[in-house]
């Protein structure tokens, strides 16, 4: 008996590396340092210069998709998929009522994909978030016949441009997928009930060694608030300037960094300005990993006030979220999605964290005060909150769950409340 081939996984991302995407990486290379031989492919290239030292640690070889702008492009790539592709004429046949409405160049990303898949003998094909890279993974699944998954996050899933139809035909046809909270789970799960027992809830993992704890130090004045993400609708940082101003008009001084970049740069830059907040908020741009560990060590809080935005774009799990429970910095966040999933009262009565209504400036600032309060317990909050991250976002045993989805052997599907978003 021939042994079996090993195990090649293709990562198929719209674009790699992308500075946001650090939770991508961070699976990678827990993948890799499990064994998992990995290969990238990117459907696009990278437009941002700045780069996370952790990008130099991915073994994977990283392969950009040809996209053709022009049909004669196209051509030289159906003619290579032919010749290499067993039975691809038929396939191909098949797979049409599928793909007659689809983009012309992502049809042909999703052939080209098929096409490396069998030269290079992948034989698991997983995407990160189910639009074009998922979309794209499926056409190449269809032609090769290997199977693909993918891991579904937030805006793939509530955005309202997200074509909910197409969504449920790839949960359908994914040999499984996989998301980033309970709360995406219940949802998902109701959106296509056929799929429902190949859905499954892994969380973002942390390297947890990256992010060591310490003890809270005691409170600084000004009171000192960090906020880090895309300065977009669905962060509500308009919301925390807000708290501030009324925190600073009250008497409390907070000295509040924001660090990202984003499209709301000047929205919220005139906001500081009209309220005279330049000496109280102070936006820092985009920092890279090791400089938002530098932030949160200066933090006596982070805040995350997420809300669900007009498009219906929302936030899953933020990544620095957890990475701030982790590294022992008390946390306020928002009761968007996945967020009250890990601010929460655990089993000895402890707070992880406080957790405020979505878009409630008060709750904010009640909040801002609560850890602002010499009698709130930031020591006792801090070791709840490593516990919990430690227990359930382990990088290392997340890509241990992912491995045994990929092996076929999906865990039984815990009992969930219904949810709408």
């Amino acid at each position: 008996m021939q042994p079996a081939s090993p195990a090649r996984i293709g990562y198929v991302l719209k674009i790699y590396p992308r500075f946001s995407e650090t939770f991508i990486v961070t699976e990678i290379l827990a993948r890799e340092a499990a064994g998992e031989e990995l290969e990238i492919f990117s459907l696009r290239p990278p437009v941002d210069p700045r780069f996370h030292p952790e990008l130099g640690r991915v073994q994977a070889p990283v392969t950009y998709v040809a996209r053709p702008q022009k049909l004669s492009e196209g051509w030289p790539i159906i003619s290579a998929a032919h010749r290499v592709i067993p039975d691809f004429a038929q396939r191909f046949a098949a797979l049409l009522p599928e793909i007659a409405d689809a983009e012309a160049s992502e049809v042909h990303q999703g052939i080209e994909l098929a096409t490396r898949v069998v030269e290079r003998g992948i034989t698991h094909l997983h995407a990160h978030f189910g639009s074009i890279a998922a979309r794209t993974a499926s056409i190449a699944s269809a032609l090769s016949g290997v199977p693909f998954s993918f891991t579904a996050h937030a805006k793939d899933i509530y955005h309202e441009l997200v074509d909910h139809q197409a969504l449920v035909r790839l949960l359908k046809e994914a040999h499984h997928t996989v998301t980033v909270s309970d709360f995406n789970l219940r949802y998902l799960s109701e959106l296509a009930p056929s799929a429902a027992g190949t859905i499954h809830r892994i969380y973002n993992g942390l390297e947890l060694d990256r992010f060591p704890f310490e003890t809270p130090t005691p409170l600084h004045s000004p009171f000192r608030v960090a906020a880090v993400g895309r300065l977009v609708e669905k962060k509500g940082f308009g919301l925390l300037i807000e708290a501030v101003r009324l925190l600073a008009e009250s008497g409390l001084e907070v000295d509040l960094r924001i660090a990202g970049g984003g499209e709301l740069a000047e929205d919220l830059t005139a906001q500081i300005s009209a309220n005279g907040l330049t000496g109280h908020v102070h936006l820092l741009g985009p920092r890279t990993q090791s400089e938002v560990i530098e932030l949160l060590r200066w933090a006596d809080v982070f805040a995350a006030p997420c809300v669900i935005g007009a498009d219906g774009n929302a936030d899953g799990l933020p990544t620095v979220l957890l990475e701030a429970m982790a590294m022992g910095v008390p946390c306020i966040g928002s009761d968007v999605t996945g967020i009250p999933e890990v601010l929460l009262t655990d089993d000895d009565g402890v707070s992880t964290g406080q957790l405020v209504r979505a878009g409630s400036v008060g709750d904010l600032v009640r909040a801002l005060r609560t850890v602002a309060s010499p009698g709130f317990d930031r020591t006792g909050t801090a070791h709840a909150a490593r516990r919990l991250i430690e227990r359930n976002f382990d990088s290392r045993v997340q890509s241990a769950h992912l491995r045994t989805l990929r092996e076929g052997v999906f865990p039984k599907a815990p009992e969930l409340e219904p949810v709408t978003p």
